[in-house]
């Protein structure tokens, strides 16, 4: 019997590569892992060869362009990957019948809500990366409505570049930083992330009716500050650097942030019967890792 197909793009990115770690523990898949120089997902006629080729039950799209702030300049390439290169690949995964998950953000959101921010909660983009993301989950799900989107928030991991790294770092070149305290919002470790996908695809395998799309938040559990985060970071690292907190104002970037990032992740956990782990916990095995 020959093993379901789950194509990956974006595979040398953080989800990407976690996804890459824990694959030995789904052996009833075979993966296929594309990073963007194997497979760039603007090149359209090249991605219906792929699917024409491979023929994959699954695809988990980890494929963007993540320069938030370069963005703000860089329009069109921005909203050619995070837009029109999603809903290409929404219509690809419906012509082949291949499930898709793609991963979307707390960007399309303008952070001026005061509780956490449900699946239904209006859209308000305060830069142009969040813009980009979101028509990209319109296309996704006006091309393919079968599709999973999952937004998540504040990604790092033990690959890629992210504010744990560049914080461990920073730490052991100087005595004090400053990180913003009034940007509130969850982290999410890219390896928790990658084992909710993979373990919604498992399902989805096992259980009749199993696949529900849709668009779901996830993060992993509890609310803090970058400072907060920093603070942490810090400790768990056993650094002697001072952290002082500071307001976004004191840290001009040339695209503006959402305030408030907090998900409320009732939806998947009761659609899928997950457990979500706290953030430090979380942080702990990653930096045990690093």
């Amino acid at each position: 019997m020959t093993k379901p197909v789950i194509i990956v793009t974006g595979a040398s990115g953080q989800v990407g590569k976690e996804i890459q770690a824990i694959s030995i523990r789904y052996p009833a898949f075979r993966f296929l892992f594309l990073s963007k120089e194997d497979l760039p997902m603007d090149q359209f006629e090249s991605v219906k060869k792929y699917f024409d080729a491979n023929h994959p039950a699954y695809c988990i799209n980890c494929a963007a362009y993540t320069a938030v702030d370069r963005a703000e300049t860089e329009k069109e390439l921005a909203m050619r990957i995070n837009g029109d290169a999603v809903g290409y690949l929404a219509g690809i995964c419906k012509l082949f019948n291949t499930k898709l998950i793609h991963i979307s953000t707390d960007y399309v959101f303008d952070g001026t809500a005061v509780a956490p921010y449900k699946e239904n909660h209006a859209t308000n983009p305060v830069n142009y990366y969040g813009q980009t993301k979101l028509q990209g989950e319109k296309l996704c799900v006006g091309n393919n409505p079968e599709s999973i989107i999952i937004r998540t928030s504040w990604v790092y991991s033990e690959f890629g570049n992210n504010f744990v790294k560049t914080m461990v770092r920073l730490m052991k070149e100087r005595t004090s930083l400053n990180v913003v305290n009034d940007q509130i919002g969850s982290p999410a470790y890219a390896a928790d992330l990658a084992k909710v996908m993979l373990d919604v695809i498992e399902k989805s395998e096992q259980e009749t009716g199993g696949w529900k799309p849709g668009i779901f938040h996830y993060s992993n559990e509890g609310v803090i500050s970058w400072y907060d985060f920093a603070v942490a970071i810090r400790n768990i690292s056993r650094s002697n650097c001072n952290i002082h907190a500071i307001p976004t104002s004191s840290y001009p970037t040339p695209a503006a942030r959402p305030a408030y990032s907090v998900f409320n992740k009732e939806k998947i956990k009761e659609t899928f019967g997950i457990l979500i782990p706290e953030w430090k916990d979380s942080l702990e095995i990653c930096m045990a890792k690093m």
